[in-house]
């Protein structure tokens, strides 16, 4: 009663015991206290790993981690990547890292960079967010390209940044010049001319050439060499092709170069034909060889191990024309030119007034889908595999049978395997998903 009657002695039987604590069990202070920590941002503490960056026709994009989407057996249905609205789809889908660097070019004229980490996560399931709600853009400004940079930073000063405008106007800077870019963005390319745009922007290599192509049919192939790597990025670039005021470029393809003859390339364009006409056990016509405005000199016959060589290297170029014509051709269809002419035909300009201007060149692969939309809302799927191999001078088959009084105004290439049954599909509008019957027996490969 006297202890607890006193505070006094309370207290110090209090201090006391935890001295005698302290004195059994005390150890030295390890951790220092030091003022700090100014240099630590967010990313510091944002965890490496894979996200699956997915982007809508109409600007939405999100991520989701790479470890939702299970792998599957050969011929599944797959799953739902991104929830659109029925004219919307999804147009781009790549894999990077959450401390990937992406940039996004507008069409002023302005280069944006997000790291993955900061745009928004979502499931399989949701849209995304609107990328005017997430990058600073004025009003009638729009992403016109999203490239995601190398993961390895040790390969960004080997690589070119290669522009093309809606003029036909190209240019090339350093990979380098791009990586420190403000929140708010910062010029990534001049524009000379009112109404002028930036078409497209793609990385490439000493090794690649580049492929203009023009709404009246004209394309134009030429060496990444032949354009000089520009110090500035506030300048307008050099002439890519030249074409009328009236025209315009619709599309800009990087596609490897390879060392061919005219002769080599005529040579294995036939046998390769030859070789899809035996695949499908028929006969028709043989493809039209296009290597018409250039000295072939004597035909000549390609080795096993040459022919073998060239179709390692063989890309495939897909046209499609307004009226929903087109075809696939390949690579070595499209001579080497020197950048600033007037290029060759890319689709037969004589049928203009049956197939329409020239809409997109994509290059495809052939476990690749195409989608089509008119300026109607209808949207179409097609499998690249089912369009037809023919000559880049000719007008091809109908891809898209569109309504009286609709144009193509959109192809967009998706990598992303779908099922058979998809493909299959009839989009409301009527548009068939299937090709058309005047594919011909060449219409698999």
């Amino acid at each position: 009663l006297d202890i607890l009657s006193s505070r006094a002695r309370v207290q110090q039987i209090v201090k006391d015991e935890l001295a005698a604590v302290r004195d059994e069990f005390g150890t030295p202070r390890r951790t220092e206290l030091t003022d700090g920590g100014s240099d630590m941002e967010d990313e510091d503490l944002i965890q490496r790993e894979d996200m699956v960056v997915t982007v809508s026709h109409s600007g939405y994009i999100k991520r989701v981690p790479l470890s939702l989407y299970r792998a599957q057996r050969r011929g599944g249905k797959g799953r739902s990547g991104m929830s659109t609205k029925e004219e919307d789809f999804v147009t781009r889908l790549f894999v990077a890292n959450t401390h990937t660097p992406v940039l996004f070019f507008s069409s002023r004229g302005i280069v944006y960079k997000e790291k993955v980490w900061r745009l928004p996560i979502g499931n399989p399931q949701s849209r995304g967010k609107a990328l005017i709600n997430m990058l600073p853009l004025e009003q009638g400004e729009r992403i016109t390209t999203i490239m995601p940079l190398p993961e390895d930073e040790a390969s960004w000063g080997e690589l070119y940044v290669m522009f093309a405008t809606t003029r036909g106007t190209v240019r090339r800077n350093d990979l380098s010049d791009f990586v420190q870019v403000n929140r708010n963005g910062k010029i990534a390319m001049k524009l000379e001319e009112e109404g002028d745009e930036i078409l497209g922007v793609e990385t490439c290599t000493d090794k690649d050439d580049v492929l203009l192509t023009a709404s009246s049919g004209q394309c134009i192939r030429f060496s990444v060499g032949d354009v000089r790597v520009f110090q500035s990025r506030n300048s307008v670039g050099v002439r890519g092709i030249t074409m009328a005021e009236t025209d315009r470029i619709i599309s800009m393809s990087v596609i490897e170069h390879v060392d061919a003859s005219p002769a080599e390339r005529a040579a294995y364009l036939k046998r390769a034909a030859a070789e899809r006409r035996l695949a499908t056990e028929t006969t028709g016509e043989e493809e039209e060889i296009a290597l018409t405005n250039e000295e072939i000199g004597e035909e000549t016959e390609l080795s096993d191990n040459r022919y073998e060589e060239l179709k390692a290297h063989e890309q495939y170029v897909l046209t499609v024309t307004e009226f929903g014509y087109g075809k696939r051709s390949s690579s070595y269809d499209f001579r080497l030119t020197g950048r600033g002419g007037k290029g060759i035909r890319a689709t037969d300009v004589s049928k203009a007034a049956e197939i329409g201007r020239l809409g997109a060149t994509v290059p495809v692969g052939n476990d690749d889908q195409i989608m089509l939309v008119s300026d109607g809302g209808t949207v179409i799927r097609v499998p690249v595999n089912g369009i037809r191999f023919a000559s880049r001078a000719t007008k091809g088959v109908t891809i898209f049978n569109t309504a009286e009084g609709e144009k193509v105004v959109s192809v967009e290439r998706i990598s992303e395997p779908q099922a058979d049954e998809e493909s299959d599909e009839t989009v409301e509008g009527g548009a068939d998903a299937a090709p058309a019957p005047d594919a011909g027996p060449e219409g698999a490969d």
